[in-house]
């Protein structure tokens, strides 16, 4: 097992999946190096793992769990946050601010999802994992991981389409 090579690739994903769950930047930074620093206390045992993205996920969610409710729920929106904005520069004034507000929407609708919800859409639709990957992730069955994620979308299309009819 190769540090370097197999376990330092993760730390994108990983701070992704602590953000989703956090909701705070700095407290996902320090996720990702909370768990960088378990695994590699654990890099003898590693070997025997069977998928090791799976379980630094894991070990990451259940960090990021165990901060959030240290946090007391604080929620802050990813409207703030550097990695989820879009290039400014591109189509004109007008264009830009209807991107700028269309994220925020979207990702304030996201930001109001349960926690469950928010990391297998999360792991689903913006990391590309399968049913079976998200399912051994958050340790659940995969039919959970499908009913949750139609949950999830479904909550998301109506909040779009109650918005959608205040402007009509």
């Amino acid at each position: 097992m190769d540090f370097k090579h197999d376990i330092l690739p993760l730390k994108n994903i990983i701070f992704r999946t602590a953000l989703r769950i956090i909701l705070n930047r700095e407290e996902a930074e320090d996720i990702v190096q909370d768990t960088l620093m378990k695994l590699w206390e654990r890099r003898e045992e590693l070997d025997r793992v069977e998928n090791l993205e799976a379980f630094a996920l894991t070990m990451a969610r259940n960090l990021a769990i165990d901060r959030k409710e240290k946090m007391d729920n604080q929620h802050v929106s990813f409207d703030d946050e550097e990695h989820d904005r879009l290039d400014e520069g591109q189509g004109g004034a007008d264009g830009t601010l209807m991107r700028q507000e269309t994220t925020g929407f979207v990702a304030s609708i996201i930001n109001s999802l349960p926690e469950k919800q928010r990391t297998i859409l999360q792991l689903r639709d913006i990391e590309g994992k399968n049913y079976k990957e998200i399912a051994n992730v958050l340790s659940i069955s995969e039919s959970d991981v499908k009913v949750t994620l139609f949950r999830a979308r479904n909550e998301m299309k109506e909040k779009i389409l109650q918005k959608k009819s205040l402007f009509l």
